[in-house]
């Protein structure tokens, strides 16, 4: 006897369903936008074992990680068709956390008087990997949203997300004693 059904079959011919039972497309754009926040999981989740255990940070990026569960399953569902959960949504609590970790985190890092590159320690590149998919992700929800209508606080969020593994990058290279690299605009 099996013991789950990992793979269902329903997804062969390109199609899947949505919260509520709806099938659409696996390219239909709600599936691009949920799927890239998946995505940007996936690399917090990385990001996570590149610190100590105890580091503050892994604690916050795992409040994050389910944030971004929550904001999945709002996206995973079509709002003409069901009512997303209250569990599903992202409350103004919820940015104002993030804002206090940026804040935070910030007052302990040199002013920034340049343009940095990705890079330096494991941590603040795989941060600002985790940056660049938050970022698109971003541009999807706002796409979606213009076509669909969707919850402001959700596209706030993600965009404070990105500030947030902006300022956790540099962290990791300052924690870690790494300069930081600064964009050369000379032209050679």
């Amino acid at each position: 006897m099996k013991k789950s059904t990992i793979y269902t079959q329903t997804g062969d011919a390109g199609e899947t369903s949505l919260v509520g039972g709806a099938r659409v497309p696996k390219t239909h754009p709600r599936l691009e936008a949920y799927g890239t926040v998946d995505e940007l999981n996936a690399h917090l989740g990385l990001l996570c074992t590149e610190y100590p255990e105890g580091a503050p940070q892994t604690a916050q990026i795992r409040r994050v990680q389910n944030q971004l569960f929550r904001i999945g399953s709002y996206l995973a569902t079509d709002p003409s068709r069901t009512t997303p959960s209250a569990a599903s949504r992202i409350c103004p609590e919820d940015i104002a956390e993030l804002e206090h970790w940026i804040d935070e985190t910030d007052a302990q890092l040199p002013p920034l008087r340049a343009f940095l590159l990705p890079g330096g320690s494991r941590i603040a590149a795989q941060a600002h990997v985790a940056r660049t998919v938050c970022r698109r992700a971003e541009r999807l929800i706002l796409s979606l949203f213009q076509e669909t209508g969707g919850e402001k606080n959700i596209q706030t969020y993600m965009n404070r997300l990105s500030d947030y593994l902006f300022v956790i990058a540099r962290m990791g290279n300052f924690s870690e004693k790494k300069e930081e690299i600064f964009w050369d605009n000379a032209c050679k």
